[in-house]
């Protein structure tokens, strides 16, 4: 589980074996949230995360938005590539 960014207790990571399309997990103290990158940023998936650090984890993934492509990207190569 490759961690890309540890901020504001957020942990943002992928794992080993991932799929299309790009994304991140999230996690902190209370839950888990999943955020799409790729075509747009937006919310997938939340698993008991407060709302208060969904809104963050959203900031931060527009913030840090290449950031996070660049390391998937780099991480998975062109296995998981669209043709």
């Amino acid at each position: 589980m490759p961690t890309i960014i540890n901020i504001f207790g957020l942990r943002f990571f992928f794992y080993s074996e991932e799929h299309l399309p790009i994304h991140v997990h999230v996690v902190d103290g209370d839950g888990r949230i999943k955020i799409e990158m790729s075509p747009e940023i937006k919310l997938i998936e939340n698993e008991g995360m407060k709302a208060r650090n969904v809104k963050r984890a959203m900031q931060l993934a527009r913030m840090y938005k290449e950031e996070i492509i660049n390391k998937w990207e780099e991480y998975h190569g062109s296995k998981n590539q669209k043709d």
